[in-house]
């Protein structure tokens, strides 16, 4: 008797436990997906804090440097609880992996967001470049872009980026004073060809990743055309 009740106690309880476990696995899937619904939510928040507030917009400080499409951080502190009742649950915030940004700050502030998966990776990178006296350079794309040799960083296979556009992998390149960035070239090679927007060469051409999609593309150098429209690093 006493076995038979041991044995429906520890099957209890391992039910239990795999019940207890499950939850945080479904909610980090959960917290790993960009939903249209939680977009319009901060969208709606941010539209009323404007209104309220003669236009200013809820960000948190950055300095005048900070690339553009990381620089206008959603400060959620502004929004809630009277804007609305919490961030979103895949927002940084909330223990999720987007950050949400507002582009077009100065004209018609829109709410996007980008995956912070990505910076892990970058940070990753340059821990490891720090134990280098000079980065590993491997290729010049341009004067000042560059690919890194990143067997001699220690890695077994190119770290990559998974493109919130098209789903690929994108490379890391590395510039001339050791900061990283993702290459979007692949994207903008598709992109360019299905845009019915105008490109110049010479202007930065990132906004058509952004004209039709929830995500910036963040933590990218500027890019432009050459004479053949296709994509290139903008060196200025």
């Amino acid at each position: 008797m006493k076995k038979s009740l041991l044995r429906l106690i520890g099957a209890a309880t391992i039910l239990i436990c795999l019940a207890g476990c499950a939850y945080p696995q479904e909610r980090l899937a959960q917290n790993q997906i960009p939903y249209e619904d939680q977009l319009a939510a901060v969208q709606n928040a941010v539209d009323q804090f404007r209104e309220t507030n003669t236009g200013l917009l809820p960000i948190k400080t950055k300095d005048m440097d900070t690339p553009i499409y990381q620089k206008y951080l959603i400060d959620f502190n502004k929004l809630t609880p009277a804007f609305m009742a919490e961030p979103p649950g895949n927002a940084f915030e909330m223990g999720g992996v987007f950050q949400y940004v507002i582009v077009n700050a100065e004209t018609e502030p829109t709410v996007k967001i980008f995956d912070l998966r990505m910076a892990e990776t970058i940070r990753e990178i340059k821990i490891r470049l720090k134990g280098h006296e000079y980065p590993p350079f491997k290729e010049q794309i341009e004067s000042h872009v560059f690919t890194l040799d990143f067997e001699k960083l220690g890695y077994k296979e190119d770290p990559v980026a998974i493109s919130p556009y098209s789903g690929r992998n994108l490379p890391f390149v590395i510039t001339g004073d050791g900061e990283i960035y993702v290459d979007y070239r692949s994207d903008l090679f598709e992109a360019v060809d299905q845009t019915d927007t105008t490109l110049k060469q010479g202007e930065d051409i990132r906004n058509i990743l952004v004209e039709d999609s929830p995500f910036v593309p963040s933590y990218s150098l500027p890019y432009t055309i050459n004479e053949d429209s296709e994509p290139i690093f903008l060196v200025k």
